[in-house]
């Protein structure tokens, strides 16, 4: 099993809007540079996606894959890896907590593995980058910057 790599980051806004920009994940080809294309395949209760589809293009790793979500409120969604192609496994979270005076504080972890084999350090460090990047594209996109 993979070890998990998370990043944090700071976004200045209430945690209800960036779990919006979080939930509204067929908006994610306009403002993520590896997305390209989303379709929900499954709604929960609250509206929010159970289950969608994503069309992936990070360069090196280009995929189509299926999560499995769990959403907690304003504070939290959990995701798993349904299927794939080339993913094993694309399991994360994002944890909202309220930051300094008018932010929220956001926490991405993510567990990321290949079919194909790759050294740990060099996945660490991919996960890194994705984790990263995720972050600075939501910060951007809620911020409207």
């Amino acid at each position: 099993m993979s070890e998990q790599t998370s990043s944090t980051i700071e976004i200045e806004a209430p945690a209800e809007a960036v779990m919006n920009e979080i939930a509204d994940v067929e908006a994610y080809p306009d403002w993520t540079g590896s997305v390209k294309e989303v379709e929900v395949l499954e709604r929960g209760a609250d509206g929010r996606p159970a289950r969608a589809t994503f069309v992936l293009d990070a360069g090196v790793v280009k995929d189509t894959y299926t999560l499995s979500y769990t959403w907690n409120g304003n504070d939290s969604v959990s995701w798993t890896l349904v299927e794939a192609q080339i993913l094993t496994a694309m399991d994360g979270s994002y944890r909202l907590s309220a930051g300094g005076e008018g932010t929220t504080r956001v926490e991405y972890v993510l567990t990321l593995d290949l079919k194909m084999p790759m050294i740990g350090m060099l996945r660490r460090k991919a996960e890194k980058v994705v984790t990263d990047t995720a972050l600075k594209e939501l910060k951007r996109r809620v911020e409207g910057q």
